[in-house]
């Protein structure tokens, strides 16, 4: 029998506090699957790389947003979830007190902060819904 492959990614969830409410950070993807969609910085883990440090490393390469820590909030790996196969996302969180400039590069076409209220009307690509639900229970 063969193996298929499972891939790994990360997504960061960054949150920021601006005036008492909560802002999120996406990105517009470039490419497909869910091209000119809204989704959360992130992508593959690169073989021996820790997975800290490439959501630090598809964080900056997708916003020009560095962060200096990161807590891991919860794997991800409901088949389907990626159209291109089945993928496992570790989701890891981030919290910054301030709207910080985006330069979005890398596969992301845009970026830009979103009001978390404003997210309830949004359809996000892949499950990033879910993991910013989830995130939100870190705040």
């Amino acid at each position: 029998m063969t193996q298929k492959k499972i891939a790994v990614t990360v997504d960061s969830v960054v949150f920021c506090k601006v005036n008492n409410k909560f802002k999120v950070l996406l990105i517009q993807r470039k490419k497909d699957p869910f091209k000119d969609e809204w989704a959360l910085p992130g992508g593959f883990v690169e073989e021996g790389e820790d997975l800290e440090s490439a959501a630090k490393r598809e964080l900056l390469e997708e916003t020009g947003v560095k962060v200096d820590s990161m807590e891991q909030v919860q794997a991800f790996g409901k088949p389907g979830r990626d159209p291109r196969g089945h993928t496992i996302s570790i989701a890891f969180l981030s919290r910054i007190y301030c709207e910080e400039d985006l330069k979005p590069s890398d596969d992301a076409k845009d970026a830009k902060w979103f009001g978390i209220e404003k997210l309830h009307d949004m359809k996000l690509a892949f499950d990033h819904d879910e993991i910013i639900n989830v995130a939100q229970q870190f705040l």
